[in-house]
């Protein structure tokens, strides 16, 4: 398993917070609990078996998470380019 998707996973919360869609903090919580489980389930015991409910939350969570990066990238690229015309459209008088 790879660490790194799951801490940006982990990360994921906080920027649906700041795109301002509540319904999918909800759900990603939810699914954050379950990806953990799911980890230190697979780290200690035996795996879970496919389409369980630990593993579900754990696919669920990396999906969304994607969706979310998505979300956040196209945002903050709207935002930057809507930042530059402003910028640009303004003229400096002396």
């Amino acid at each position: 398993m790879d660490v790194s998707f799951m801490l940006l996973a982990s990360v994921t919360p906080f920027m649906f917070l700041y795109l301002k869609k509540y319904l999918l903090v909800g759900v990603q919580s939810m699914l954050l609990i379950g990806m953990w489980f799911y980890v230190i389930e697979a780290m200690f015991f035996a795996a879970p078996s496919a389409f369980s409910i630990t593993w579900l939350t754990f696919y669920g969570s990396l999906i969304l998470a994607e969706v979310a990066w998505v979300q956040f990238i196209i945002r903050i690229v709207e935002d930057s380019k809507q930042y530059t015309t402003n910028y640009r459209s303004k003229e400096v008088f002396d």
